[in-house]
């Protein structure tokens, strides 16, 4: 599709709501608006393509195309979107410009151009960066689109860099799916071992720090407590634990017994500690504070933030940066007003004008280039407390709150140190308490007593060790004399490394920098392009989706709690272990994180042209890295795995049928086995065991848009084992135990019992009689669900 000379241009929204805000902002009738739903087009599946894609085959691996197939998607109400995509075809008719309008990043740019890609539109293209959609910001991004006249080469190469993140995740999702599935997985698992390119080196992480926490053996080490007296009659109790801490009990009762006969001079030291606010938030940031908080999923959050951004409320939420850009100072008197017109209670705390705090470079909020977006924030447009839902109020307030917090003074606590030095035989020992009192609240006022006064954890690491505080120290004198009245030794147990929440896994995924210690790792993490953006895994976009798909495929499982933590499971550390004996690199978290940065430098390239010169050399890659993946797992023995361990599918909670448990019970007396735990009581495991040791290995049944696999036996479904047992009672013969295990053998059964019971049919079709003479010229009713037809076109089927 050319475009035809006429003037007119077209506006390409992402959603209805954000085109009617900026409708307002013109109203030439040269100017057209069309609005997507989200992705119009969506990919599809091999087997429509090549029938012989279909079926689950190894010899058919891998399976490569040069281009992913698309067709027309569904809005949630399941209508499909071709006549939308046709209405978009109508609306271009007689346009010369395009403005992609649609939310920026990566995910944005390509629902636009994949239509208009998909239409052939070959006309000019311009980008309109909207990073929120109050008025000022839209004004701001006209005046940006004014000033740059390639906008739309760049946005295009953005496009292909999501375009080539999509290719990569399609091929290596059917074929290392597929390949897995087929060759590694082991006989008693009954479902797809699902892999991604981003997903199973995230399991890799977890699985790691799952094996750090199965082999940690806690130690005893030691700490020793000095209670001393001062002249003044002042009592306090010193600690000495450094932070090399003390395993050994003799060094501990060597420095005890040193520490028992000192006498004199203890150390005060008194200084001020300044706090500073905490960060403004990002989007893996936001949801951790809101997982913590609020126990939200990262997806619920993302949902909210996303919610806000298209009212104008927030900035744009699909964020990794934390800082704003200098040239947005001046902002923050207007957005400052317009937050406590809704929150009142915090306009006696926003200074004036002249007392605002702009902290600038890395380790503030103000940094001159914040990166593609910059940190959520909120607008002047603030929301009525009674038109938004309680959750997107509480979201917006702490982040109105977290940007008040940002622009006032830092809290500042009055600090005091008593410490003594004591000789031993060791060398000198430092025993010290401390004891703080705020001096200044500074920003901890919006917060009261939910202040934040340290920084967050880092995810995956053991509790650090803090050094010993009370709450009230004693008034004593700097060089004041004291004379010890006791010394202890108290023992203290070393604590595993936490497991990573789910609030937290995004950070971790974005932060995965945080994670290694080894020095070369990172400085292969370090991103010299935004140096407080560091390399990671997947996009802001895509993070809060990887969990669910490790949840569904049984490899991690979640804790109980607020922010519940994440612990992989038997299956996930047999899965991780099977794809690094296979095929390392996608088991290499640091190593994918590299390779996503690369993937990224598509997204910056100067020109269309540059752009698919980039992509068209990650296709190639991808296409060998398929090649090598499928003849690797082609020469790996499939792995064993305890039956008792594999999950129950869905709907299998129930206890085997007697028959299952009998021929269980014999095969194991037979080969000598001992029935897994759980076999008795557990459908799902004894089927496992039949699979794993009564004969073929059993493949699941596919489920809803997922192909058979050929050439392998699958065990019966519930339907069909529910009426071979109802044919077995009926005629009062035993249903074989075989029949519960095989498809094959269950589809023999029906056959046989089914057809005997069957009244046979005459060559020639009875007269009707006056009755069915009546109803035949009256429409036929449809037979009903559960019916002898469909259960006739079961069998037709199996």
């Amino acid at each position: 599709m050319s475009a035809q000379s006429s003037g007119r241009t077209l506006f390409f929204f992402e959603k209805p709501s954000a085109m009617r805000q900026l409708q307002r902002f013109f109203r030439s009738p040269s100017t057209v608006c069309v609005a997507a739903e989200g992705h119009l087009l969506t990919t599809e599946e091999p087997g429509s393509i090549r029938p012989e894609w279909k079926p689950w085959r190894f010899e058919a691996l891998p399976i490569v195309l040069d281009t992913i197939p698309v067709g027309y998607g569904a809005n949630r109400s399941g209508q499909s979107h071709e006549p939308k995509v046709a209405a978009i075809r109508k609306a271009l008719d007689g346009v010369d410009r395009v403005i992609v309008a649609t939310d920026p990043g990566r995910e944005g740019s390509m629902i636009a151009w994949e239509v208009l890609e998909h239409l052939g539109w070959r006309g000019r293209v311009d980008r309109l960066k909207l990073g929120a959609l109050d008025d000022v910001s839209i004004r701001r991004a006209f005046a940006v689109l004014a000033k740059e006249p390639d906008s739309g080469e760049r946005d295009y190469a953005a496009y292909l860099e999501a375009l080539c993140r999509q290719y990569e995740d399609y091929h290596l999702g059917l074929n290392g799916t597929r390949a897995i599935s087929l060759r590694l997985r082991p006989p008693s698992f009954r479902e797809p071992w699902r892999f991604g390119g981003v997903q199973t080196p995230t399991l890799a992480i977890l699985a790691d720090l799952e094996q750090r926490i199965r082999a940690f053996v806690p130690q005893d080490f030691f700490k020793v407590a000095l209670t001393v007296a001062a002249e003044s009659e002042a009592e306090v109790t010193l600690w000495h634990a450094p932070k090399e801490r003390i395993f050994d009990a003799a060094v501990a009762e060597t420095i005890r017994d040193a520490a028992s006969k000192w006498s004199g001079p203890l150390s005060v030291e008194q200084k001020d500690v300044r706090r500073a606010p905490p960060r403004l938030f990002s989007k893996d940031t936001l949801a951790r504070r809101c997982a913590k908080r609020f126990g939200w999923d990262p997806q619920h959050t993302a949902g909210l933030a996303q919610e806000l951004y298209d009212q104008g409320f927030l900035s744009y939420p699909r964020t990794e940066s934390e800082h704003l850009p200098e040239s947005q100072t001046g902002d923050a008197v207007a957005v400052l007003a317009a937050i406590t017109s809704v929150l009142p209670d915090l306009a006696t705390l926003a200074p004036p004008e002249a007392h605002l705090v702009f902290r600038k470079g890395a380790k503030g909020h103000y940094v001159k280039d914040p990166g593609e977006h910059h940190a959520i924030v909120p607008l002047r447009k603030v929301p009525e407390r009674g038109r938004l839902t309680p959750d997107q109020f509480r979201l917006w307030e702490l982040v109105a709150k977290t940007y008040l917090a940002a622009h006032l003074p830092d809290g500042i606590d009055a600090r005091t140190t008593v410490s003594a030095q004591v000789p031993s035989p060791l060398g000198d020992k430092r025993f010290a308490v401390s004891g703080s009192v705020v001096r200044a609240p500074g920003w901890r006022a919006i917060y009261g007593s939910e202040a934040e006064s340290d920084a967050e954890p880092v995810p995956g690491k053991a509790k650090r060790e803090d050094e010993a505080t009370v709450r009230r120290l004693p008034a004593i004198s700097n060089g004041e004399d004291a004379t010890a009245t006791e010394a202890q030794v108290e023992t203290a147990v070393t604590e595993p490394p936490r497991r990573i929440t789910r609030g937290e896994l995004p950070v971790v995924m974005g932060r995965l920098i945080d994670q290694v210690e080894d020095p070369a790792m990172k400085r292969a993490l370090e991103n010299p392009i935004n140096p407080n953006e560091p390399k990671g895994l997947g996009t802001a976009a895509t993070r809060d989706t990887i969990l669910p798909k490790l949840l569904k495929s049984h490899y991690v499982i979640l804790h109980k709690g607020k922010d519940p933590a994440i612990e992989v499971t038997e299956v996930g550390l047999a899965f991780i272990a099977a794809v690094r004996r296979v095929f390392p690199a996608y088991g290499d978290p640091v190593g994918r994180a590299v390779f996503e940065a690369e993937l990224a430098e598509i997204g910056r390239a100067p020109t269309r042209v540059e752009a698919t010169r980039r992509a068209e050399q990650f296709r190639q890659r991808t296409r060998a890295r398929l090649d090598e993946l499928i003849a690797a797992i082609s020469k790996s023995p499939v792995l064993s795995l305890d039956p008792s361990i594999v999950p129950p599918a869905q709907g299998d909670s129930r206890p085997p049928t007697p028959a299952m448990l009998a021929f269980a019970v014999s095969l194991a007396q037979r080969k000598g086995l001992t029935l897994p735990r759980g076999c008795k009581s557990s459908i799902s495991i004894c089927r496992a065991f039949l699979d794993a040791h009564a004969g073929p290995r059993v493949s699941q049944t596919p489920q809803a848009g997922e192909a058979e696999q050929e050439g392998e036996e699958r065990a019966p479904t519930l339907a069909m084992l529910h009426y071979a047992q109802s044919l077995a009672q009926q005629r009062g013969i035993p249903c074989p135990p075989a029949v519960e295990a095989s498809f094959a053998e269950c589809r023999r059964f029906l056959d046989t019992y089914a057809d005997a019971s069957r009244p046979e049919r005459t060559s020639e079709p009875a007269r009707p009689t006056r009755k069915n003479r009546q109803s035949a010229s009256q429409p036929q009713k449809k037979p009903v669900a559960g019916g002898p037809a469909r259960k006739a076109r079961a069998r037709q089927r199996a």
